[in-house]
């Protein structure tokens, strides 16, 4: 052997020394080996990652066992009558609003009386106000000239008219008639106005500026039905006691 090999095989054995006096030794506060299929084995805690949303923890009161599905007690009651409301089961109205229906599945009969209030309110405001181009959006032909009428003879006398609503306390379906493509829905609006109409000089010749009135209007519209114009508009009224 020559002098090289005897200094790497001394140099190995130092090596192999000093390693086994640190690796070989105990301490005494060593873990046990983790065995992830051991039952009785506590897996070390590791921290949750940041993204990660813990979940709530699940009733342990009787493990195994599914947990209670909710139920609709009411599963077993007839579904309700689609009407429900506006017109009673049975009655001319109801055939005509499942015609209605028939012919354009998205109608709502509860959702018409709530835009008729809107259009009833909007309607006579504008005719108080002498609005024609309003009132010519909402009403038929035939109505809106007779609108239009009435507010140039009350132009001509130089009177305004003052209307201010207070509520519109009821709005019920009370007729609903389908003609060919027209669908007539009538509607009876009770409501709680303040009205006046003023003469030239400031003077109130009709009404009461400072009085509630208790009004009761019975008002038809109408629409082709499967018209690409979804509104309905006023085509006759009536003044009811």
């Amino acid at each position: 052997m020559d002098i090289y090999t005897i200094i790497f095989l001394a140099l190995a054995v130092f090596i192999f020394i000093r390693l086994r006096s640190v690796l070989g030794q105990r301490t005494g506060r060593e873990r046990p080996p983790y065995d992830p299929y051991s039952r009785d084995t506590a897996r070390p805690p590791q921290p949750a990652p940041d993204n990660v949303v813990q979940l709530p923890e699940r009733n342990t009161a009787n493990p195994g066992m599914p947990q209670p599905v909710d139920t609709d007690a009411d599963a077993d009651e007839p579904p309700k009558y689609r009407w429900d409301g506006v017109a009673a089961e049975g009655s001319p109205q109801a055939a005509a609003l499942d015609e209605v229906a028939r012919r354009e599945p998205d109608f709502d009969a509860k959702h018409f009386l709530t835009g008729a209030k809107a259009a009833y309110e909007m309607i006579v405001t504008a005719f108080a106000n002498g609005d024609r181009r309003s009132l010519k959006d909402l009403l038929s032909k035939e109505v809106y000239d007779e609108f239009a009428a009435s507010i140039a003879d009350r132009e001509s006398r130089g009177e305004t008219m003052e209307s201010r609503f207070v509520a519109i306390s009821r709005a019920d379906l009370v007729q609903a008639v389908v003609q060919g493509s027209t669908a007539s829905l009538t509607v009876r609006f009770v409501s709680q106005l303040i009205t006046a109409t003023r003469g030239r000089d400031g003077a109130v010749v009709d009404g009461d500026p400072e009085a509630v009135a208790d009004v009761t209007d019975v008002w038809t519209f109408a629409r082709d039905l499967g018209s690409r114009n979804p509104n309905w508009k006023l085509v006759a009224t009536e003044a009811a006691e």
